[in-house]
């Protein structure tokens, strides 16, 4: 089979891109990406970018990658996010047993969702494998995944965590999903109980990958936190370039000048503009750094790491402040389901709830420029 280089790629993802723009409403109000434009998708390998080539996927490279996250996130975050989500988990393929990875992704539609675990959760060593039993969450991809992830301690075992791969048919899938913002990520709940699980079917994320491309030198951390902060940048750009839009034609209640003739109008534009500008170049020069380490040395310095972290960080915090200020810009018409800036907004503020949007993330960094170490090395 022929499988498409990275440019190709990012011309696929425009074209469904497309389709998926004008299918926003349908992905927002049944909270998933449709089941046919999702087969869709698989079938054009948009799950599989990751996957590296021996196991039939497209290993594209990871600018490649985020180019077609942002293509997405244009048009729909939750379909960004997901992709995003579906295709970084798809690293582990070269972390587990391989006959498992063949399993999984031999299916062409084969896509895997992840959540982290409840408090209860626990593997208990049987004969060939476990009995597993737990809860997990923010499973995004639910609706389309075949398989599951399911993370967890092995009683007996101190410190050690293994993840389980779970054909989706056999775990129960739970609808907690209620959410305004990323409503169409379809990021349910599952639990297993009392579950075999063959030894093959686990794995450590420790474990080194068997293959040698730069793709598999970064870790999943790392690529999420980017991801979310290029769907994060994605979207506030879009909001910004339909409040500037508005304002050239828009009077505001009760004043008699367009609001393209505003002195203050003009510098909320002029300075919204910069902020989101230098978050994407911080943005993109801290991941271009790291992505080069990968390529070239085979290994990644902790100051690219933790700067991967904090530029995304601060994207995700900043790109929040330019679609409030989009919103504030577009007054009460924001308020209304009918203007896609008021879904963009729910969607952003969900983006901002998460672990890579945190302010204490900058505290790690301040802990590394004072010397003073880090206190936990795992979300790097």
């Amino acid at each position: 089979m022929n499988i498409p280089d990275s440019a190709e790629y990012i011309d696929i993802a425009r074209r469904f891109a497309k389709a998926v723009a004008g299918r926003t409403d349908e992905i927002n109000e049944g909270r998933r990406i449709p089941a046919d434009l999702a087969g869709e998708m698989a079938d054009a390998g948009l799950f599989r970018l990751l996957v590296p080539e021996s196991l039939g996927g497209a290993e594209i490279d990871h600018p490649a990658f985020v180019e077609i996250v942002r293509v997405f996130a244009q048009a729909d975050a939750s379909t960004a996010w997901c992709v995003n989500q579906n295709n970084i988990f798809a690293t582990d393929s070269t972390r587990m047993p391989v006959e498992t990875a063949r399993e999984i992704w031999g299916d062409r539609r084969g896509i895997v969702t992840n959540g982290p675990p409840s408090s209860d959760t626990l593997a208990i060593p049987v004969e060939g494998g476990y009995r597993h039993s737990g809860h997990w969450d923010f499973s995004s991809g639910s609706s389309h995944a075949t398989w599951l992830a399911a993370r967890g301690p092995v009683e007996g075992r101190p410190g050690e965590v293994r993840t389980f791969m779970v054909p989706k048919s056999e775990a129960t899938m739970l609808d907690t999903w209620g959410v305004n913002g990323l409503r169409g990520t379809a990021s349910f709940s599952f639990e297993v109980k009392d579950l075999f699980v063959p030894e093959a079917h686990t794995y450590l994320e420790s474990n080194s990958p068997s293959d040698p491309g730069p793709l598999y030198i970064i870790p999943k951390n790392a690529y999420f936190s980017a991801g979310f902060a290029t769907i994060s940048l994605a979207l506030a750009r879009t909001c910004l370039d339909d409040a500037i839009e508005l304002a050239g034609k828009k009077v505001q209640f009760a004043m008699s000048t367009a609001m393209a003739d505003l002195s203050t109008v003009h510098r909320q534009i002029g300075e919204t503009e910069s902020v989101l500008r230098s978050a994407d170049a911080y943005l993109r020069e801290s991941r271009l750094i790291l992505w080069n380490s990968a390529c070239e040395r085979g290994e990644l310095p902790m100051d690219e790491r933790i700067d991967v972290r904090m530029a995304s960080t601060y994207a995700i915090r900043q790109a929040a402040k330019v679609v409030d200020s989009a919103y504030e810009m577009f007054g009460s018409q924001a308020i209304f389901t009918r203007n896609p800036l008021q879904r963009r907004w729910q969607d952003m503020h969900v983006i901002a709830q998460q672990f890579q949007g945190r302010a204490t993330n900058y505290e790690t960094a301040g802990r590394h420029y004072l010397g003073l170490g880090e206190e936990d090395t795992r979300g790097l």
